[in-house]
This record gives C-alpha cells, structure tokens and sequence, in this order.
C-alpha cells in the first residue's frame, strides 16, 4: 500500500521522498484538493494525510477527501509545526492501531462463528441422539443416523480441538 500526502508546502516532496525511505512505503504528493480528488479516483491508500493548512482554507474539500479516501486512515497534521520524524511515528503508529483493531475484528468474527458451529453440531448431535434413542436399533434408518451422531461428534471434538492451538495475543 502507500501514503497520499496532502499538502501545499514547499518541502512536500521532500518530506514523502523521506517518508517513502522511512517507512517502506511509496508516497504520492497532492498539491491541494483537485489533486488529491483525482489520485484517490485512480487508486487507494493505506493513509490519507493532510496538511491542517488545506483542511483550515477549504473544509468542505478536506471533508470531500476524507469521505473519497475509502478505508484510508485520515490525519491531520500541521506541516508548519511537524517534523518528518514526527509524521513518520504518527503514521507508523496509525498504521499499527490499524492492523491491530482489524486483527481484534478478524478474531471476534472467529469466535462469533465459531461458536455458532458449535451450538450448531450441538443441535445435531442431540437431535440425531434422541431419534436414534426412539427408533429400532437394527433399521436403515437408525444406521443413517448413528452415522450422523459419529460425523457430528467428530466434528465437535474437532472444533473442541482447535481452540488451544490459537495464536496471537491474548485480548
């Protein structure tokens, strides 16, 4: 992925030449609003940051490229007070907080259909017991359904199995 930098400033260039070294990253500069408008037309970007001079003059257009910048991260910085080593350690940690709240969402999604799985084959395996409970040992039907509780309680214990082989932090 890679930055758009938003700004007017004499030093932008440099500044992302710098920026684009630091962090690994490719590093696009936007002079004002219709730049950056078109840039983020032909691409996306992992951070949308914008010079607070641009945001002061015209927030109506700061606004128009915070909501055309997708799921770019938006800053705000004042180039006047900002140093590049300070931008590079406001989008690093941006971009962490990022990757962290998106592996915190990647993880309660697990959980959530994990969980739902296995109230599911709990279902299953209960439901298939009971019919089988009810029916003529020596049936068709009842082989059908031993078969049914073997594959539901296969795929409990398999489920059952998964959980202490995670690995991440723990939240």
């Amino acid at each position: 992925m890679s930055i758009l930098l938003v700004a007017g400033i004499e030093g932008a260039r440099n500044c992302a030449e710098v920026v684009a070294k630091q962090l690994g990253m490719d590093v696009e500069v936007a002079d004002g609003r219709k730049a950056a408008l078109a840039i983020l037309r032909q691409r996306e970007f992992a951070a949308v940051v914008v010079d607070e001079t641009i945001a002061a003059c015209d927030p109506v257009g700061a606004d128009t490229i915070w909501e055309r910048s997708g799921l770019a991260i938006p800053l705000r910085v004042n180039f006047a007070l900002t140093g590049t080593a300070r931008l590079i350690r406001d989008i690093r940690a941006a971009l962490r907080r990022r990757e962290r709240e998106q592996m915190l969402a990647r993880q309660a999604a697990a959980a959530v259909i994990e969980a739902e799985l296995k109230s599911t084959v709990a279902g299953l395996l209960l439901q298939s017991e009971l019919a089988l409970s009810s029916s003529d040992a020596g049936s068709p039907l009842a082989e059908r359904l031993r078969m049914v509780a073997d594959l539901a309680g296969n795929l409990r214990n398999k489920l059952g199995s998964t959980a202490p082989t995670r690995r991440g932090p723990a939240i």
